[in-house]
């Protein structure tokens, strides 16, 4: 019998853990559900970002997955993994959570509209933590599904720090460009805290020495992918000319037709 086809999802929001029901953050609850009701089987990863309140959402800690260490700057961030039902789509959701980065604090911005000064080591903890859980399921994906600028650097590290790893070596990258954006650029350390082993200054190059803006950040996130998606009827005319450039698959917004993206998963994998 022939396994079911997987996909994972790095989702940056998902509604209703995020209580505004935006467009997107209902793209991402949706997709899950209609990949694996199609016969997918499914993984979906979000940010445990601190408004997120664990009781009312019946978040609980696996333990079996927590205590791995994130190094970032030469330093040691602990990674702890949670995960909820959403019992109506019978789903469940992973939430990367840490003290420093994510449970004290509210999504990508404070009280006062202030960007965090650190959401680029919350991307970068984001994008690995996910990567190294999915390692420790020992789950293959066929398909990874990336959506939000904080997804935009796992298809960096999945094609060059973690290129050896058996389990991604034939996942197809799908990388959702949306409307969202943030204003204050990352700092010109950015790219050395990018690094770890398998990336080189060359393979971000574009990042090296100077800030990186949502521009950069996701035209990185579409140089690493094998294909692109159009979430929002308006979205960045560079990043989406930049993806243009590169002459993989995309697909046009098409509104919230999963039957469109189910389609288009189908395709990419030649069936």
């Amino acid at each position: 019998m022939k396994e079911p086809l997987r996909i994972l999802f790095i989702c940056q929001e998902i509604f209703p853990y995020l209580a505004e029901e935006t467009p997107i953050r209902k793209l991402n609850r949706m997709l899950p559900e209609v990949c694996q009701a199609n016969g997918f089987e499914t993984r979906t990863f979000m940010p445990k970002f601190g408004e997120i309140n664990e009781r009312r959402n019946q978040l609980h800690e696996v333990i079996r997955l927590s205590g791995m260490n994130i190094i970032i700057d030469d330093t040691d961030h602990p990674l702890l993994l949670k995960v909820a039902s959403i019992q109506a789509a019978r789903i469940q959701i992973y939430f990367i959570d840490n003290d420093d980065y994510f449970r004290r604090r509210r999504g990508l911005m404070d009280e006062k509209g202030k960007e965090y000064h650190d959401n680029d080591e919350r991307t970068i903890f984001f994008a690995r933590s996910v990567i190294e859980t999915v390692k420790k399921l020992r789950w293959t994906p066929d398909i990874i599904y990336c959506s939000g600028w904080m997804s935009a650097l796992a298809p960096l590290y999945l094609k060059k720090a973690y290129a050896d790893t058996p389990f991604f070596a034939d996942s197809k990258i799908v990388f959702s460009i949306d409307d969202d954006s943030f204003r204050t650029p990352f700092g010109l350390t950015f790219a050395d805290k990018v690094m770890m082993d398998g990336i080189s200054k060359e393979d971000i190059e574009p990042i090296v020495g100077r800030k990186a803006g949502y521009n950069e950040l996701m035209k990185l996130g579409v140089d690493y992918s094998d294909a692109v998606v159009l979430s929002a009827p308006s979205v960045n005319s560079v990043v989406k000319k930049h993806a243009g450039k590169r002459g993989i698959p995309m697909m046009p917004y098409k509104g919230d037709n999963a039957e469109d993206y189910l389609n288009f998963f189908h395709q990419l994998l030649g069936e």
